[in-house]
């Protein structure tokens, strides 16, 4: 349920107005935009009278129930776009941000090489995996906290934020450094771990879950905010069909529906979508077209050595290509780069 306060309404008079509220045993979420000023109720709320808290209340314009079961990621609850800034770097409305690295951290040489390449065609943002979750027990499991290191050192010689996946929540202290998480699709629906990363005050990316429906992502963007943290980005990355000839589908329309029902900014993973190398461009352009607010995308200094995901991941040369070309469509659409 959701009350849209009137304009010019005081500090004071919002906080009496939640107070009543939370007195009764409900959670509130106050959203404060340029426009208009929102209060959300959280909990039972069959027994509350909208027209009743609307006449009785000079401060509220009008109240609304929300029928779907995600309050805070819901655009009724929070109208404007949410922009989420990493240092310099933002993500969301009118900004068009790429992420880009390798699969995998392989050594200081190789992470160097990238960041520092990635850099100079346009990415502003710095991905590399060193805790790397395998369908197989016996494939690269990712160099680990030694890795980590190594991506910390990126980040020094080049300034990038780095972005890294966390597998549980032990390794939560290992990543104060980090400047963005990643959950992976794999852990989309670890709850206790999206409660713990919703303690943490840095930007979460989620990915959506290979199997999962675009109502359960929200779901589970909303563990993470209920608990605080609202620096949530987005992230559709392809989903398992009866299609063979690509590692997943990917869900365009995902990502105009995504932004219709959420206030969160929504990216693209090309890379795992179709995870083969000369799909990555095309599909990459086709997310700007539908609206997506960025992409992550592997890029790697020799993909036919990579010790995981070469076949999908983009030579150095072929990303700074691409990156023109974003660029350009960019410029054409009025976005920042």
């Amino acid at each position: 349920m959701v009350f849209v306060l009137k304009p010019n309404v005081t500090k004071d008079q919002i906080n009496a107005f939640i107070y009543k509220f939370e007195a009764e045993g409900f959670s509130t979420i106050l959203s404060t935009g340029t426009e208009h000023t929102v209060v959300c109720l959280i909990g039972n709320t069959a027994k509350v009278d909208v027209d009743h808290i609307v006449h009785t209340n000079d401060i509220v314009e009008y109240g609304k129930r929300v029928t779907e079961p995600y309050k805070a990621v819901n655009r009724i609850v929070h109208p404007e776009n949410t922009t989420v800034r990493v240092g310099n770097v933002s993500i969301g409305e009118g900004y068009f941000t790429v992420i880009a690295g390798p699969c995998s951290v392989e050594s200081t040489e190789q992470i160097l090489e990238i960041a520092k390449s990635v850099q100079l065609s346009g990415a502003t943002i710095m991905r590399g995996g060193v805790f790397k979750p395998r369908t197989s027990p016996y494939a690269f499991q990712g160099l680990q906290e030694e890795g980590l290191k190594m991506l910390l050192a990126a980040k020094k010689a080049t300034g990038l934020p780095i972005i890294t996946e966390i597998m549980n929540q032990t390794q939560i202290p290992l990543l104060e450094e980090v400047d963005i998480i990643q959950i992976g699709a794999r852990n989309m629906q670890n709850f206790d771990l999206l409660k713990e990363v919703g303690k943490c005050r840095k930007p979460i990316l989620l990915k959506r879950g290979l199997a999962n429906t675009i109502e359960e992502l929200l779901m589970s963007a909303e563990y993470i905010m209920s608990e605080g943290n609202e620096q949530v980005i987005l992230c559709e990355r392809g989903i398992r069909t009866f299609e063979t000839m690509t590692r997943n589908t990917l869900d365009l329309s995902a990502i105009p529906l995504l932004k219709q029902k959420s206030h969160l900014p929504v990216i693209v993973d090309p890379s795992h979508a179709a995870g083969i190398r000369s799909l990555v461009a095309p599909l990459a352009k086709a997310a700007m077209a539908v609206g997506a607010d960025g992409l992550m995308i592997e890029a790697h200094n020799d993909p036919s050595r990579a010790l995981c995901d070469g076949a999908q991941s983009l030579d150095l040369k072929q990303f700074e290509e691409l990156m023109v070309d974003l660029k350009r469509r960019a410029l054409f659409e009025g976005k920042m780069m």
